[in-house]
């Protein structure tokens, strides 16, 4: 007989078969890692040291060549993974508890509560994502700290809706009825019981707003709204233009190839995580 497996060891069980899902893992663990020494100041601390000549090709010596100012690319890349994965991870914070609380409270309570929320996430969602974005960098004072907080207050719709959706789903069925039979309050029916039964759906879409974080985190930088005063890989595509005018490509594919490998990256991780925590794939092979 085959061994039965609960839903997360099932999961984990099935992720693990999946060598891809587990090399995105690497990258993404290995990201993460850069930009924690880069925030101790072990890593790329000396970004802004003129270390050769303006404008060298890579090289031995300099990996990724030199800018105009004569400084190591190869250190403004990784200190930009600092800057995209602080983004990344602190935007999700944010959004993350907004996104399943409103969410939840709407489901589950419905009536004018949901009618409520439903009409605040559906105004809110009618601006433009990105002109809200570019506002809020406006009246805040520009930085990293502004950055994860303007992405974190506008990327919680998304969520918003999928979690009121499932909690619609889930709060008349047998084991919630279950707990109301046992005189459990509303408290414990949601955040003991239907959360934790759509909880493997916050994972998956946090997996996707990390990356959709750092692509707006590029973006916003590119068009001079976002980190000042520090290296982000936005900032250095937006340097490379004059660059690319002279033969100059290395800037360029500095800061788009490690812009590239961490959202492919978390793209395939997210669809792995969506394949193995997926209840209705429970028990089947990958």
């Amino acid at each position: 007989m085959e061994k039965e497996y609960s839903l997360w060891a099932d999961a984990f069980r099935r992720l693990a078969k999946n060598k891809i899902a587990l090399i995105s893992l690497v990258i993404v663990v290995i990201y993460a890692i850069i930009a924690i020494l880069v925030s101790l100041g072990l890593l790329a601390g000396n970004w802004a040291e003129e270390v050769g000549p303006e404008n060298v090709a890579p090289t031995a010596e300099y990996l990724l060549g030199t800018d105009f100012l004569g400084r190591d690319v190869l250190r403004k890349v990784i200190y930009g993974t600092q800057v995209a994965m602080t983004v990344g991870f602190f935007s999700c914070v944010i959004a993350i508890p907004i996104g399943v609380t409103l969410g939840a409270v709407a489901g589950y309570f419905g009536g004018f509560v949901d009618e409520i929320i439903v009409w605040f996430y559906t105004t809110f969602a009618s601006i433009p994502y990105l002109m809200m974005l570019i506002s809020i960098s406006y009246v805040m004072e520009r930085g990293l700290k502004s950055m994860c907080i303007a992405l974190g207050v506008t990327s919680w719709v998304g969520l918003c809706r999928l979690v009121r959706g499932e909690v619609i789903k889930h709060r008349n069925r047998d084991y919630v009825q279950a707990v109301t039979s046992l005189g459990g309050g509303h408290a414990k029916k949601l955040f003991q019981h239907i959360l934790p039964n759509i909880f493997h759906l916050v994972i998956i879409n946090a997996s996707l707003r990390f990356q959709s974080a750092i692509k707006s985190e590029v973006i916003l930088s590119y068009l001079g709204l976002g980190v000042q005063g520090t290296p982000s890989w936005g900032k250095m595509i937006d340097d490379a233009k004059q660059d690319l005018m002279q033969g100059q490509w290395w800037q360029l594919a500095g800061a788009t190839l490690a812009m590239f490998f961490i959202v492919l990256a978390l793209n395939i991780l997210g669809d792995a995580l969506r394949d193995a925590l997926d209840p209705k794939l429970k028990g089947q092979e990958s």
